[in-house]
């Protein structure tokens, strides 16, 4: 087996298995009874779409999807705190 098709495979595996974590979060978001459950369903509902995201650019060999990522990343990581500070304390900005 070649190393391009052993990678085709690889990522075939990431993809399912990233899709098969994030079904999985949006049940727990779902179903979740208190809202720290929703909170770190959403939190690693975002980690799955990073890694998505950066196994479908390595799939097409496309660098864009990389700074994708980020911007995710970034929106995802204030988007978490600011809902858990607004569950904490009622409020966003002080």
């Amino acid at each position: 087996m070649s190393p391009d098709e052993f990678l085709s495979i690889a990522v075939i595996i990431a993809m399912i298995t990233l899709a098969t974590g994030q079904v999985l979060s949006m049940i727990r978001f779902v179903i979740g009874p208190t809202s720290s459950d929703r909170i770190l369903a959403l939190d690693t509902m975002v980690i799955n779409a990073i890694g998505l995201v950066i196994v479908l650019g390595i799939h097409q060999g496309v660098k864009v999807y990389f700074e994708v990522a980020l911007l995710i990343a970034m929106l995802g990581f204030v988007s978490t705190v600011a809902l858990a500070r607004f569950i904490l304390r009622g409020d966003i900005i002080e």
